[in-house]
């Protein structure tokens, strides 16, 4: 509580420096007259345009990220480690791999800026930079990737193998392991393949790397990049031109998974392999199957002449089925010259449903750290129960078509070996999933000790250890019959708040936790010192006691720690100050291991300094109606003249998983509201309830009531900053926003008319029956369980709200969007030309929404 009333100070004071000059009390304010904003021709505006997307183009390429710190090991030599990472340089706008060389020592009367090395030579794949298949199109509007070249890559610590997608080719490159560490750019070597079509989803085998799996027209592959021989594992997809009658996949996650729940791949490779007494060893893939016969299909087709076709995709309504979905397990057996033996594709005992009874959706998966067990994060369909299994390898049986054969494998399978529930929990709003789950290497055979992070405890996300006994089920298959849904569960032996507070632990986005179990330590990205600034921070997961922050405040910070807990990079804004990124070295007190300090070590991306033409915005803060407090950020027009009023433009989004306000630097993304305040416009931006880091009270204020509560926050907001800013014009307030923005830019303008005298709506939802299952059915529940709640969120219901006068809703829209569908608005455009009310209309002809 005491880090929001700091911040909320320092909003304070933000404002009180303007208003010592400006803020006059509403009685004693004189009639103001209006400022016009000058009129634009065409050419002048694309122009404006043109110069905004350059400038957007030249800063978004300038941070690397994806750092790998890899130890030298040369006591002899003048460096400790290297970073390789992913960046842009120079004129090139193509992301490749880089690295920088960390020294032993360094000079502390000045400051080091690291050099970037490029890793790789110029290679034939960038020639087909920038040219997608449709399934890569896809992926990346899933993970919201803007630049072309490499778009992340795989990387093996002991053999020093790079694997990575670039163009339509998977290659590999050798640095850092037994044969050194390179001083030139290397030439990567292409993985030879078969496969007529795009391959995706590469990724190297940790118990072999010169083993590599992807995914190939929805089934997996494996190839060795030694030997080249490559391998079909599964055979589930057969590529028919009728997606209808090819429903299933392997090893793919489905639509919602990668745009609801952040996860982009379906198959998991076991740390570990196997060694049999003839010397050869077994490698394990772990994967999901999906059966989406029973989810609708949409056709979007383009109204393009030249195209003339139709993208058919599945997309699960809110309300209908979604994907059916099991765990499968491919088995590789290899002999001692690293040729495959056998492949044996093998399946669970019983089936998914009866094992994991209520579960709809596989959020995450993955191996514990001896391949002992694959684990999995399990959600029911209302995302309100959330269980954490551990499956063991033995409870998956090879595939049989033969039922004698397959009652023998069954017979097999001792009754001890089940499901393993070692924690759930449920929660009255909704579950908001992360990446965060470390397991700790098991030193009892019958325990298993791992970090979670879990908000239904106080309603903020904080760390937990908690060790949970490995107890045998009471449930025996042998005997038939169903288990029951408690027979799995593991009591929880000891439960261990590592945090704790009204602020949250950050676990989303790339903002994971480092743990040293060496030291007994936990390093994470929180909230702590402010709600909106980002920070890392260390405690002891042992002896959990002060929290200890290791970023500078007045910035907020994206951080990536060592393997060893040695040294950290942040690349860290804010309001005024461009992204910088920075190297630090982690060191201890010799009495007190526990105690972390940081150093200044190198400059990795140095700021860019105060920008010309750019003038930042102010932070603001309010206590609303509700209880709650609010934060905004305020543009002011960059000719502020006194004595005149000024249009204003609020800036929505205003939904869940997003905030606006922060203390980063919104010159890249936002810059836009920049162009805007340049013109002469004032440009608000406020995060009501509902938004992120905020807690689960603060974003759960929406349950079942989407789109009846955020306005009444934003105009509050706006009635706020009038009342203390002679220069807000009330009566020519216009909203914009796109998605979730979009969808309350018409809320406003249906709701607020008096308020809002113009919307600009881009990619807008209008009806939630229309939208995903993943999204909607988290926040609205089930439609049959809310019709009222559907019926008042839907602004198409409710078109005869809309103003009658011409010139106040603009509707932007991509007609080939296959998220937001073009059919929202076809269906509004419907019900207000029914209910009489004026529309413009710009469509897009491009694939995806804003």
């Amino acid at each position: 509580m005491a880090a929001a009333m700091e911040t909320e100070q320092l909003g304070v004071e933000i404002f009180e420096t303007a208003e010592c000059e400006e803020n006059i009390e509403s009685q004693d304010r004189p009639k103001l007259e209006p400022f016009y904003v000058e009129r634009y021709s065409w050419s002048q505006l694309k122009k404006l345009l043109a110069d905004t997307r350059k400038y957007h183009g030249y800063m978004m390429a300038k941070a690397p990220h994806d750092f790998m710190f890899v130890k030298r090991n040369d006591p002899d030599g003048p460096h400790s480690d290297r970073i390789y990472y992913l960046a842009m340089s120079g004129e090139n706008r193509e992301n490749t791999l880089f690295y920088s060389e960390i020294p032993k020592t360094i000079n502390k009367a000045a400051v080091l800026m690291l050099s970037w090395k490029p890793l790789l030579d110029l290679f034939q794949a960038t020639l087909d930079y920038g040219m997608y298949s449709r399934e890569e199109e896809l992926l990346r509007e899933r993970k919201r990737i803007g630049t072309v070249g490499i778009a992340s890559y795989d990387y093996h610590q002991g053999s020093g193998t790079f694997l990575f997608q670039a163009g339509s080719g998977i290659y590999h490159v050798k640095d850092g392991g037994p044969q050194g560490f390179t001083q030139q750019p290397l030439r990567p070597n292409l993985v030879e393949t078969s496969c007529p079509n795009i391959r995706m989803d590469p990724k190297l085998c940790p118990a072999d790397p010169d083993w590599i799996a992807f995914i190939h027209s929805n089934d997996i592959w494996i190839s060795n990049i030694v030997t080249r021989e490559e391998r079909r594992l599964t055979y589930v997809h057969n590529e028919l031109a009728n997606m209808e009658e090819d429903p299933r996949s392997a090893g793919v996650a489905t639509f919602v998974l990668q745009e609801e729940f952040d996860r982009y791949s379906g198959y998991w490779w076991c740390p570990e392999a196997e060694t049999t007494p003839s010397g050869s060893k077994i490698l394990r893939i772990l994967y999901e199957e999906n059966d989406e016969s029973e989810v609708e299909i949409i056709h979007v087709t383009s109204p393009m002449l030249e195209t003339r076709r139709a993208d058919s995709f599945r997309y699960p309504k809110t309300g209908t089925a979604n994907p059916k979905v099991t765990f499968k397990m491919s088995e590789i057996m290899i002999d001692t010259e690293g040729r495959i033996i056998d492949v044996i594709d093998k399946e669970l005992i019983q089936p998914f449903e009866i094992l994991f009874e209520g579960v709809e959706y596989i959020a995450r998966a993955g191996w514990t750290p001896e391949g002992k067990y694959a684990w999995s994060i399990l959600l029911d369909r209302s995302q309100t129960r959330l269980q954490i299994v551990l499956i063991s390898p033995e409870l998956f049986i090879p595939v049989e078509d033969d039922a004698m054969e397959r009652q023998r494998f069954i017979e097999s399978v001792p009754d001890s070996v089940t499901p393993l529930i070692i924690y759930e929990e449920t929660t009255d709003i909704w579950i908001n999933i992360h990446d965060i789950f470390h397991v700790f290497p098991q030193s009892h055979e019958d325990e298993i000790e791992f970090i979670f992070a879990s908000e239904c405890k106080t309603g903020f996300r904080h760390l937990y250890k908690i060790t949970s006994i490995l107890k045998e089920s009471r449930y025996k298959r042998s005997s038939g019959g169903l288990p029951a849904p408690s027979d799995f569960k593991c009591p929880v032996k000891e439960e261990i708040a590592i945090t704790s507070g009204e602020w949250e632990v950050l676990g989303r986005h790339g903002s994971n936790i480092q743990v040293d179990e060496v030291r007994k330590l936990v390093y994470f990205e929180g909230t702590k010192d402010s709600p909106l600034e980002h920070h890392l921070y260390v405690v002891s997961y042992v002896n959990p006691g002060e929290v200890t922050r290791l970023t500078d405040r007045g910035y907020s910070h994206s951080c990536c720690i060592s393997q060893h807990c040695d040294f950290f990079i942040s690349k860290y804004s804010n309001q005024k100050n461009p992204h910088c990124v920075s190297l630090y070295k982690l060191s201890s007190p010799e009495d007190d291991s526990t105690c972390k300090t940081k150093e200044f070590w190198a400059t990795i991306l140095d700021s860019a300094g105060p920008l010309p033409d750019y003038t930042p915005p102010e932070i603001f803060s309010f206590e609303s109606t509700t209880g709650f407090t609010l934060y905004g950020m305020l543009y002011k027009p960059h000719d502020l003249q006194p004595g005149k009023k000024y249009p204003t433009v609020l800036f929505i989004y205003g939904g869940p998983q997003v905030q606006l306000v922060n203390n980063r630097f919104k010159g890249v993304k936002y810059f836009r509201l920049n162009t805007l305040a340049s013109l002469g416009y004032v440009v608000v931006v406020i995060d009501n309830r509902g938004s992120c880091h905020r807690g689960l009270k603060f974003e759960g204020a929406f349950k079942y009531k989407m789109g009846q509560i955020e306005i009444d926050d934003q105009v509050e907001g706006l009635q706020y900053l009038a009342s203390r800013y002679d220069f807000i014009d009330l009566d020519r307030v216009g909203i914009h926003g796109w998605s979730y923005g979009g969808y309350l830019s018409l809320m406003a303008l249906m709701q607020r008319s008096d308020i809002f005298r113009v919307a600009i709506a881009g990619a807008p939802v209008t009806l939630w029956i229309f939208y995903d299952t993943g999204y909607t059915e988290r926040y609205m529940g089930h439609p049959d369980q809310n019709e009222q709640g559907y019926y008042l969120g839907s602004v198409a219901m409710q078109a005869e709200k809309f103003p009658s006068e011409p010139n106040r809703l603009l509707l932007l829209h991509g007609f080939l969007d296959e998220n937001v569908h073009f059919a929202h608005t076809s269906i509004l455009l419907s019900f207000l030309v029914r209910a009489g009310k004026p529309y413009d209309l710009q469509v897009s002809f491009s694939k995806f929404s804003k």
